[in-house]
């Protein structure tokens, strides 16, 4: 059975244990937010290249999904040779290296990464990173990060949304409005919460903690 089969599947028997229960109303699916600032997600290969072999991330702090922020960082490179210092590496390590910037930082940067979700590398931007032991050039892997919501089974099945699909939000304040193309992620180890960049959160007015709603 594959991943998506097995979500898809756990969702629905939540489902009909739900039935007969109080379903959500629309006006109260909300969702809170967390703004993502840039970041690294590294393989094996350029661990050892970046930090040293055999090297390992040091965690400080615990993010979802078993992920955590690593007190390591890396210093990124674009075609411009324009550096950006300080990038946070997040663990665990991964099987393809991965960057995620803001189109702000593209800007200074000078690459043209596209707008996908985390791990659809295919075709991306190229990028340098360079580390306290050496630097790795990477002919693709750098993106701006798709806004999306990371969801729970049991929520899904009480939003009546499922793994992939993509949803409306809706956010108040003195910039509200709407967020169109917002795909759901869910897995059972996440919590649920919406992740978008800084530049969305600086352009919309949006906070870590700020609660939007879903519009299915």
């Amino acid at each position: 059975m594959d991943n998506e089969k097995m979500i898809n599947d756990v969702v629905s028997l939540i489902v009909e244990r739900l039935k007969g229960q109080e379903v959500i109303p629309a006006s109260d699916k909300k969702v809170k937010v967390g703004v993502s600032a840039r970041h690294v997600h590294l393989s094996r290969e350029d661990m050892d290249v970046l930090f040293g072999k055999g090297s390992e991330l040091t965690p400080f702090k615990d993010l979802m999904g078993g992920q955590f922020a690593a007190k390591e960082t890396v210093t990124i490179i674009g075609l411009k040779l324009r550096a950006i210092e300080n990038v946070r590496v997040l663990g665990p390590l991964r099987k393809q290296t991965q960057v995620e910037v803001s189109a702000t930082d593209c800007i200074r940067l000078g690459v043209k990464a596209p707008v996908r979700l985390s791990g659809d590398l295919a075709g991306s931007a190229p990028v340098i990173i360079i580390g306290p032991k050496g630097a790795v050039s990477l002919k693709e892997g750098c993106i701006v990060a798709l806004r999306h919501i990371h969801m729970s089974p049991a929520d899904a099945a009480a939003y009546g949304v499922k793994d992939k699909q993509v949803v409306r939000v809706q956010m108040g304040g003195a910039r509200g409005g709407y967020l169109d193309n917002v795909p759901v992620r869910v897995d059972p180890s996440f919590t649920t919460e919406m992740h978008i960049d800084t530049d969305e959160a600086n352009a919309l007015g949006i906070h870590n903690g700020m609660e939007l709603t879903i519009v299915v």
